[in-house]
Order: structure tokens, then sequence, then C-alpha cells
């Protein structure tokens, strides 16, 4: 019965992602293709981050084009719209856990299972933009990565 409930807030979980897609493109005039929105189901689906050439492996199975800049612009228009982030150390992408909230963020990654986690440290991004300010840096929606091991890994 659990793994049935799971599925189930799965799916409540990809098509809640879908809809605020759909809000945010909206308000942005902006289209959320086919392509694009499959791009970003499967990037909600994948409960770690999911590189591009793996999203592209998925999407031939559904018959889109296999070629990698197709899936490439498809990030890039979700990164723009605030839908996805970037994790750079693996360029791998996850899911926004906010989107319509314009704001910097903080991801714990695991280094053991990859998983990545987002938290809105409002002091900790605070003192990163003071910081940037002293040094005459403007810090635009910035997503800062911490290394670490999950608990699930802790306990392994």
């Amino acid at each position: 019965m659990a793994g049935k409930q799971r599925v189930e807030q799965a799916v409540v979980s990809v098509k809640r992602g879908v809809a605020q897609a759909e809000s945010i493109c909206k308000q942005n005039h902006a289209r959320l293709t086919p392509l694009r929105r499959r791009v970003l189901e499967l990037v909600l689906i994948s409960r770690k981050p999911v590189g591009a050439y793996k999203l592209l492996e998925d999407l031939k199975h559904d018959d889109f084009s296999d070629a990698p800049p197709t899936v490439y612009r498809a990030l890039e228009f979700l990164l723009t719209h605030g839908l996805v982030h970037r994790i750079a150390k693996s360029n791998t992408y996850v899911a926004c856990t906010h989107p319509h909230d314009d704001h910097h963020g903080l991801m714990f990654v695991c280094r053991e299972c990859g998983e990545a986690i987002e938290s809105e440290e409002h002091r900790l991004l605070q003192d990163i933009g003071r910081c940037g300010d002293e040094h005459g840096f403007r810090i635009p929606n910035q997503i800062v990565e911490i290394e670490g091991i999950c608990s699930a890994c802790r306990m392994n």
C-alpha cells in the first residue's frame, strides 16, 4: 500500500508542478511547448538531480527529437522561468520547490547518493548578498550548493 501511495503522491506533485509552470508561463507570456512540458515532467518525476543526456534518453521513448540541443533549449527555458535549478557541480537539474517566488536558493547535495534538497535560508543568503555588496558584486538569483552526506546515506 505504501508504494501505491508514493506513486499517487508523485502524480499529484507532477500535476501541481506543471500547473504552476503553466501559470508562470502565462504570466510571462511564454509558451510551455509539449517538449518543455515533458522535460519539466521528467525533472519533476526524478527523485534526484537529472542530467540532460538522461532526459534525452527518456525523451526518445516519447518520440521527441533525439538532438541534444533540443533538451538544452528546453532546460534553458525552464531555468529562465525559474522552474528548475541547475546543480553546477554535476551539471544536473532539479525542479524548483517554489517557482512563483523570485528567490535565491540553497541546495544541499549528497555526495553519496546525489539527492538535492532545496532550502531557503534567508539569513545566510542575506549575509552572502551583503558580503557581495561590500565587494561591489550584485548577485542575481543565485543557487548556493552545499555538498555533504544526507541522513539516509549516513545511516548506511
